[in-house]
Formats: structure tokens, C-alpha cells, sequence
């Protein structure tokens, strides 16, 4: 374990490469831990020089958790206060970097990581050399929606008697649903990702109060339009969860901002697609000095 304190709570967080090159922040999506970044990813910006820095976001892994179960309909309506807000996830993320004493870092962020990251960008840019937000949403009104079955296994409540066995096969399903069709996922390899977070850290009602945080700052069109920070937006072109409409949407609205579209890639990240991932990364900040 190796914890830090930031933003005054406490947070789980691994580091690799050269402390003295320049740092990347990876930002992980709803729910999922640090344990979920691909190795191909990680070991590939550590061959090209960066600093990778990666973390437990609050209330996930090893990092602190809090408490209180939110209505999310009562959050949605504005009719309840979340336990807390993407704006205090930012936060977490300047705190990480004032005790590693990082003054400023690139960020690569997914999913809800990327509502967190356009939140640091727009308020803490200052902190940011450049900025990914990948499979994410501005959260503009009038949108698409999630298919069908992949809005049905996000919203899916696991029985509170449910044994291991099946909170492992409907998250694994979870998974299969919201993985890359160019890039399919083995069975065996999904059980064992979800396995892995499962006897690391199971608290399910982190996950609902993350979600609070989500639907509490849901469209962020007009923020987004304060970034100055060099951004990129990197969207599968067969994301089920978060269209592909949101990530062109995402870029559209921050001035400036690059994007990549990649086809056959869902709301994951593919190990195949990671050596593409590397390239694309370093081609739009540079080789890391």
C-alpha cells in the first residue's frame, strides 16, 4: 500500500518511471481502481519517457471512503445534496500533485475521470500541461443516450444477500456489454478483471455515491467553453455507454481541442489498442523531456 494525503483525505496511488521526467495522471472511470489501467498502456508512456502517476479515486480501491447512500433520483432533481462533487474529485487530484510536489502534469482521463479532468482543466489549469478526456461527455442536454442493454447493466442493483459468484458473472457481463466490438474481451479474462477488483475492494456504495457526483454536475457545455488548457478528446466510434456523439460533442465545446475517433473501440481500453494509444498520446504532447 502506498497512501498519500491529498485534498485532506486519504489516497491510494503508484507511480512509475523516472521521477524527474514529465508526469502523466491517469484517471480512472466510475467505480473501477488503479489496478484497471492496462500494462501496455502504463509500461509503454514509461518507455517513452513519461512519469506515470496513478491513484484510487475516493471511495474506490484503497483509497479513503465515505459515507451515506444518496437517492440518485433526489441528486438528479437537485432535490439532494451529493455527499460530494466532481469538483472535490478535482480537488483530490491538485492534492495528489501538491504532496508528490508535481507542479504541473499532463492528464489522461476516462469516462467520469474525464468529467473530473474538465472540471480540473477549467477551474486548476494552470496545473495541466495538456489534457486527454477520453470516453467521455460534456454532458450536454439532448445527447444519445446509452444503448439500451448497456444503460440497463449501469443502472442493475445487485441483491444485498447476492453471493461472490454473482456479483463477479454480472459485473464480467457488465464488461462484455461495454467492451470494444474490434476488440473483444475472452471470458476468462473478464471473470479475472473482475476478480481482481473483488478481492481487492468491494464497497458498492462508493460507487453509488460517485454517481451522485456525476448527476449532480451532468452538463458542464458551458464550463467546458472556459478550458484553455491543450486538450485532446479520444472516443471509441462503438462506445455503447457514452456515444460517440459526446466525445465530438466534448471537443466541439473546448476551444482549440483535437480529437481521435477509433473505430471498434467501445467504453474500454483494449490492450490490442494500446500501443495506438501510446502514439497518439505522444505525438500530441510531444517526447516527453
Amino acid at each position: 500500500m502506498t497512501q498519500i494525503i491529498a485534498n485532506g483525505i486519504r489516497l491510494e496511488f503508484e507511480q512509475y518511471g523516472d521521477e524527474l521526467r514529465t508526469p502523466i495522471i491517469l484517471v480512472r472511470g466510475l467505480g473501477t481502481q488503479l489496478i484497471d489501467w492496462p500494462v501496455e498502456l502504463v509500461q509503454g508512456l514509461v518507455k517513452e519517457g513519461f512519469r506515470v502517476i496513478v491513484f484510487d479515486n475516493r471511495d474506490v480501491g484503497l483509497s479513503e471512503k465515505f459515507e451515506g447512500l444518496p437517492d440518485l433520483g433526489g441528486v438528479a432533481r437537485g432535490e439532494q445534496e451529493p455527499p460530494y462533487r466532481l469538483e472535490d474529485m478535482a480537488g483530490d487530484i491538485v492534492g495528489l500533485m501538491d504532496s508528490l510536489e508535481v507542479r504541473q502534469a499532463y492528464l489522461f482521463a476516462i469516462s467520469m475521470g474525464g468529467m473530473i479532468g474538465q472540471v480540473m482543466a477549467a477551474n486548476h489549469g494552470e496545473r495541466l500541461l495538456g489534457f486527454f478526456s477520453v470516453m467521455s461527455s460534456s454532458g450536454r442536454k439532448g445527447l444519445p443516450d446509452a444503448t439500451p442493454e448497456a444503460k440497463a447493466i449501469l443502472e442493475a442493483e445487485t441483491e444485498p444477500d447476492a453471493g461472490t459468484d454473482e456479483i463477479i458473472q454480472i459485473a464480467a457481463e457488465g464488461l462484455r456489454i461495454c467492451g470494444s466490438p474490434g476488440y473483444p474481451m475472452s471470458a476468462d479474462d473478464r471473470l479475472a478483471i473482475v476478480r481482481n477488483r473483488l478481492e481487492r475492494n468491494y464497497t458498492p456504495e462508493g460507487v453509488v455515491r460517485q454517481m451522485a457526483a456525476v448527476l449532480a454536475g451532468r452538463d458542464r457545455a458551458e464550463l467546458l467553453e472556459s478550458i484553455t488548457v491543450p486538450t485532446m478528446v479520444i472516443h471509441g466510434e462503438d462506445d455503447p455507454l457514452v456515444p460517440v456523439e459526446h466525445g465530438i460533442d466534448t471537443a466541439n465545446s473546448i476551444h482549440g481541442a483535437s480529437i481521435e475517433l477509433v473505430p471498434g473501440m467501445g467504453h474500454d481500453l483494449p490492450p490490442a489498442l494500446m500501443h495506438h494509444m501510446v502514439d497518439v498520446i505522444v505525438a500530441f504532447t510531444g517526447h516527453p523531456i
